[in-house]
């Protein structure tokens, strides 16, 4: 499979190794070599079956709209942009391209999630206040992080109660990525925590998603195909 690498960050470096060690031809571009998408030119995509995007919010929109409007298949790692998944959803569809996005690729951040909805459910109107806190490192742009909006429409799945929960964000060093959901009662706690100790499993998942998303058309989100990968 011939793949091409948006974003030279820490995440998409290691996204290139990754396909690499799969044994795809890999092909990266950084934000300075691809400027406003200029980069993205109908030639160029035709050589490339699947393109993985781990830019910026900034970045990223106009990305989508170069890659698919020739019909491309794209898996999203980048956050966000969400506000404009409409659009980019409906131009998938026209242009029979194929979009595949996630707030996360760790397929135990997917399971953390769905661990959170069965716990609201479980829990409604059972006296318990719900809290999500997320830690991530400095350079992340964005705050709340994608993950802990998932946890957030998670747990609003489980219990429609807990809409507009706050999410508490912190930024700090290095760190890879912190999920933490709490259910506290005035008997209790319960903790869900999910801690990436590196940026793998993304990576891993990212790769995966994309072998997944190679010859299909239309928009999927990753939370409701991972256990396909």
């Amino acid at each position: 499979m011939r793949v091409l690498v948006l974003g030279q960050g820490k995440t998409g470096k290691l996204v290139a190794e990754v396909a690499a060690e799969r044994g795809h031809s890999v092909h990266t571009l950084d934000v300075a070599e691809n400027a406003n998408a200029t980069a993205l030119t109908p030639p160029m995509l035709a050589g490339v079956d699947v393109v993985i995007d781990f830019t910026t919010p900034e970045a990223v929109v106009g990305n989508m709209r170069a890659c698919l409007a020739t019909g491309a298949r794209m898996v999203i790692g980048t956050t966000g942009w969400y506000a404009q998944l409409p659009e980019m959803r409906g131009l998938a569809e026209r242009k029979q391209a194929g979009l595949l996005y996630g707030t996360n690729y760790s397929l135990g951040v997917q399971v953390t999630l769905q661990l959170a909805e069965q716990l609201a459910k479980a829990l409604k109107g059972k006296g318990y206040k719900f809290s999500i806190e997320e830690t991530h490192h400095t350079s992340k742009l964005d705050a709340p992080s994608g993950t802990a909006i998932s946890l957030q429409q998670s747990l609003e799945k489980g219990d429609a109660a807990t809409a507009g929960l706050e999410i508490a964000s912190h930024r700090v060093g290095d760190a890879s990525g912190l999920h933490v959901v709490e259910a506290k009662s005035a008997a209790d706690r319960i903790v869900i925590t999910h801690e990436a100790f590196n940026r793998r499993g993304f990576a891993e998942g990212a790769v995966r998603a994309a072998e997944w998303l190679q010859g299909r058309t239309g928009c999927y989100d990753f939370r409701d195909i991972y256990t396909q990968i």
